[in-house]
C-alpha cells in the first residue's frame, strides 16, 4: 500500500475516533444536565391513606349527586356540580400524584367528561382560610372565579376539549393561546386508569398524565402555597393512590 494512502486511512480513522468522542461527550453532558433539570428529591407529606379519611376533605356539591368515601379511595358521583377540597393548605415546592378513572358502564353519572382539578387555590378575601363561613360555595363551577389558583378541566365539553387556565380572581378566567387544546391523545378514554401529576415548584408549573406533560408554564408570578380540589361536572370517577410531595433541589 501507498505511503500516501496509509495516511489518508489514518486521518480518516482519527477524524472518526473524534467524532464518536465529542458525541460520547455531548450525549454525557445532555444526560447530565437533563437529570440535574429533572430529577428532584421527594419527600412524602401525605400517602393514599388521606383518601379513606372524610375528616381531611371538603365537600362542594350541587343536589343530586353523592361522594362516596370506600376502601380504594374517593368515587364521585354528580349530577350538576362538585369540588371536593383537600382540607390541608399545601406549600410549594410540590407534587401531586393520584389515579383516576372515568367511568361508564351504563350508570346514571356514567358521562366521561371532565376530569378537572384545582391546585394551588386561594381566596384573595381570606388568603389564609379558603374555607370561611363568608365563601359561601355549593359546587357550582361560576362559583369559583374569583380565586386564584391553576387549573385543568381534562375532557371537558363532553370530552371535545383538555384546557390550562390561571385564575387571576378577577373573574375572567384567562384562557391562553396554546392551553385550549383537542386532540385526541389530551382528552379521556372510557375505564383507563390514568396517572396524573401536578407540579408546583416556584414558577414551573406542570400537569402531566401517564407520563406525558399536557400543560408545561413558566409563571413569573407562581402561586406558591393554597389548596388542591378535585373538579368533576356530570360524571362518574374514582380516585385512587393520592400522594403529595415535597420536592427539593
Amino acid at each position: 500500500m501507498k505511503k500516501e494512502t496509509i495516511i489518508k486511512n489514518l486521518m480518516i480513522m482519527k477524524k472518526n475516533n473524534l467524532n464518536r468522542l465529542f458525541t460520547g461527550i455531548l450525549l454525557l453532558l445532555t444526560i447530565t444536565v437533563s437529570a440535574q433539570h429533572h430529577n428532584h428529591k421527594k419527600k412524602k407529606i401525605y400517602s393514599s391513606a388521606a383518601l379513606k379519611d372524610n375528616s381531611l376533605w371538603k365537600v362542594e356539591q350541587q343536589p343530586g349527586g353523592q361522594v362516596l368515601f370506600t376502601k380504594q379511595g374517593i368515587e364521585l358521583l354528580d349530577s350538576s356540580g362538585c369540588t371536593v377540597w383537600f382540607k390541608p393548605q399545601l406549600e410549594g415546592p410540590l407534587m401531586i400524584e393520584y389515579k383516576i378513572k372515568a367511568v361508564d358502564k351504563g350508570g346514571p353519572y356514567d358521562r366521561v367528561s371532565d376530569m378537572n382539578v384545582f391546585w394551588m387555590a386561594t381566596a384573595p378575601q381570606h388568603p389564609d382560610d379558603l374555607f370561611h363561613t363568608d365563601l359561601k360555595r355549593q359546587g357550582q363551577f361560576r362559583q369559583y372565579d374569583g380565586l386564584l389558583l391553576y387549573y385543568v378541566g381534562c375532557g371537558g365539553h363532553n370530552n371535545t376539549k383538555t384546557r390550562f387556565r390561571r385564575y387571576n380572581g378577577t373573574n375572567n378566567r384567562p384562557l391562553l393561546e396554546g392551553h385550549d387544546l383537542d386532540s385526541p391523545d389530551v382528552l379521556l378514554t372510557p375505564n383507563k386508569t390514568y396517572t396524573v401529576r401536578l407540579i408546583a415548584n416556584q414558577g414551573k408549573i406542570r400537569y402531566i398524565r401517564d407520563g406525558k406533560t399536557i400543560f408545561s408554564i413558566d409563571d413569573p408570578k407562581p402561586y406558591t402555597k393554597g389548596w388542591f380540589g378535585f373538579r368533576v361536572y356530570k360524571s362518574h370517577q374514582i380516585i385512587s393512590g393520592f400522594k403529595v410531595f415535597r420536592l427539593q433541589e
